[in-house]
């Protein structure tokens, strides 16, 4: 059956995808980093790939707020999402004179997107949040799609692609373990910035005890969640629309995922059966 790629990709270069869509024209640049998108593929060489979200399924009643997921960390942007953490997340005495450093690394740390400080008078830095910016990654591929948009076309069939929601929980929230259990030594918190969509799906997978009290102590890392709307300023457009701010600690998010309750010795017992028939 014929498949529109419409109904796979929902966002390339900032835009609603279109039949025909020439994001070459604009030199691939990308509205919210205001430069070239940084998105590559290998069917691409160095020709920027600027696939911003796709669509969770294509059906007609499809709803961004549910379906329109975000594949790049650069749509984001679209809001001012840095000021949303000092207005949202920021646990101390107001800053006095905030600064916004990127791409901070240290040995034995790893590195974090951003860091909001709070400068002093003579240079030093004085209160800071760490920020961590994340999409989610897909499986397969909607490069079809892409090609099938630029050249007007359908497709056959729907590309075979999907989310990779296990890669978020194994990877990126085991990196939010080990940073958060470093800013509760450090007095601060660390503060993930993400769509609603793969936070819940790590609520599902472990569901650990949360807080709205930011604010709190005993919270050291901050998830500030977002979705996608319909934009009235730009019909037939979209925009992302914070969910959700809640918190909560290393050692909460570490033994939600190791403790889960275990699964069914009598069902895995089957499964060693099932195995030795092979």
């Amino acid at each position: 059956m014929p498949f529109d790629p419409r109904d796979a990709i929902a966002e390339v270069q900032g835009t609603r995808a279109e039949l025909r869509a020439d994001p070459g024209a604009e030199g691939f640049r990308c509205p919210y980093i205001n430069s070239t998108c940084p998105k590559r593929s290998t069917n691409l060489g160095n020709q920027p790939y600027p696939v911003c979200s796709l669509w969770k399924n294509s059906r007609e009643d499809r709803d961004p707020i549910r379906d329109l997921i975000c594949v790049c960390p650069k749509r984001f942007y679209q809001v001012d999402w840095l000021q949303a953490v000092v207005e949202n997340c920021w646990p101390f005495d107001p800053p006095k004179n905030p600064v916004v450093a990127t791409e901070v690394k240290m040995k034995g740390f790893g590195n974090v997107d951003f860091v909001i400080a709070d400068r002093e008078e003579d240079g030093s830095i004085g209160n800071f949040l760490s920020v961590e910016l994340q999409a989610i990654d897909i499986t397969g591929s909607v490069y079809p799609a892409y090609e099938a948009l630029r050249a007007g076309q359908e497709l056959p069939k729907r590309p075979t692609y999907g989310f990779n929601w296990d890669n978020v929980y194994k990877r990126y929230i085991t990196q939010l373990i080990r940073k958060g259990y470093f800013h509760h030594h450090w007095g601060t918190k660390i503060i993930a910035v993400i769509q609603d969509q793969v936070y819940q799906s790590v609520i599902d997978k472990a569901d650990f005890m949360r807080s709205t009290d930011i604010a709190s102590a005993t919270v050291n890392i901050v998830f500030m969640t977002y979705v996608f709307e319909d934009d009235p300023d730009r019909p037939g457009q979209f925009r992302p629309k914070m969910a959700r701010v809640e918190g909560t600690s290393h050692a909460n998010l570490q033994q939600a995922i190791l403790y889960k309750e275990a699964p069914s010795k009598d069902a895995f017992k089957g499964k060693i059966a099932e195995a030795l028939k092979r």
